[in-house]
């Protein structure tokens, strides 16, 4: 098993999402934490959506998601639901019917 890590809480192991950057000693991948802030989840209520992590964990995804954004990005773009698969409930809540 092969693990790096990036910073004081992200890493990569490729046997967990194949390698994308998530917190380490979970699978939570920076992705997810930057999904949540991206729908305007401020960075200190992202714990209680995510509860097994701590605000230094989520703030340290936020920092190297901000060093290593186009790369995130890509995880995010490639990991999105097709419009056509969204439930209209879903779709409704988001306003987007």
């Amino acid at each position: 098993m092969t693990i790096n890590t990036f910073s004081r809480y992200v890493t990569r192991d490729k046997e967990i999402l194949g390698g994308e950057p998530i917190i380490n000693g979970t699978r939570t991948s920076v992705r997810a934490i930057v999904g949540l802030w991206r729908l305007g989840v401020m960075p200190e209520e992202i714990p209680a959506h995510l509860p097994h992590l701590n605000l230094a964990q989520v703030f340290d995804a936020l920092s190297f998601y901000l060093d290593h954004q186009v790369e995130i990005n890509e995880y995010i773009e490639k990991n999105q639901v097709p419009n056509e698969l969204v439930h209209r409930s879903v779709k409704t809540s988001l306003g987007e019917l």
